[in-house]
């Protein structure tokens, strides 16, 4: 598949998804106003995500590949002047009127991660979640790094495919929310070479080990007591990240 046809076939799945959600919103079933905690707190890596961007007040932020524009609309209410993009016009509609219902200001831009149309170094702070597994990193290394400013960080939350178990559990197994495009993958340490040779300090924190359970168990108080386990394990057994479901990775611009 070429990258035309893949960028195509990724817009599509991604419309198609906005699609169902738009009829949601004309349904009455879900809500465009939301609290910063329903984003930070709907997955365990997001809010230390978030975190490791700093103080946002008065600095530009990009938020990449940004969906359904709930990063974008924390991350104005944390100070930032916002752009967003996204590869599907669908999704952008959504996140204008989130963005509209939160009382926030945020610039909105169909446009695609390979090709950025931004001036070189324009953001000091980039956010995407769960994006980079969809693109070919080489490309995206380097317009990340043409639209960063010295000394700005990206934070990426993606999903991780270091663990061969869980990896057939993704390719075998049902469980909610699997959906995905054709071409895309977990990221592993192979994935993320065209990136590390663009930003050299690249790093890598992994999340939900045992945590993973979440997916199948939704008794809170297991849940709790896996993360718990996780951290424990985590800080003292490093090589224990390369079997974590998801990883956030860290870019700096020197």
């Amino acid at each position: 598949m070429t990258g035309t046809d893949r960028l195509s076939a990724e817009r599509e799945f991604h419309d198609r998804q906005a699609a169902d959600r738009a009829a949601a919103f004309r349904s009455g079933r879900a809500d465009l106003a939301f609290p910063d905690a329903a984003f930070l707190d709907h997955e365990t890596w997001v809010r230390p995500a978030v975190a490791a961007l700093g103080d946002l007040r008065g600095r530009r932020a990009l938020d990449y590949g940004c969906g359904h524009g709930m990063a974008a609309v924390v991350l104005a209410r944390a100070g930032a002047a916002v752009t967003a993009f996204d590869l599907s016009p669908g999704y952008i509609a959504e996140a204008r009127e989130r963005a509209a219902a939160n009382g926030v200001r945020v610039d909105f831009r169909v446009a695609d991660g390979e090709h950025l149309p931004f001036p070189d170094a324009a953001f000091d702070a980039v956010w995407g979640n769960a994006v980079l597994h969809h693109l070919d990193l080489a490309r995206a290394g380097r317009e990340l790094s043409r639209v960063m400013a010295p000394g700005a960080v990206g934070v990426f939350c993606e999903p991780w495919g270091g663990n061969p178990l869980l990896a057939f559990a993704r390719r075998r197994l049902p469980y909610p929310g699997k959906h995905r495009t054709q071409d895309e993958h977990p990221l592993t340490r192979r994935d993320l070479a065209p990136l590390r040779d663009v930003f050299p300090g690249l790093e890598v924190r992994g999340f939900q080990l045992l945590g993973m359970v979440r997916r199948v168990c939704r008794n809170p108080a297991v849940c709790r007591a896996a993360d718990r386990l996780d951290a424990w394990l985590l800080r003292r057994l490093p090589a224990l990240r390369n079997w974590c479901r998801y990883a956030v990775v860290t870019l700096r611009k020197a």
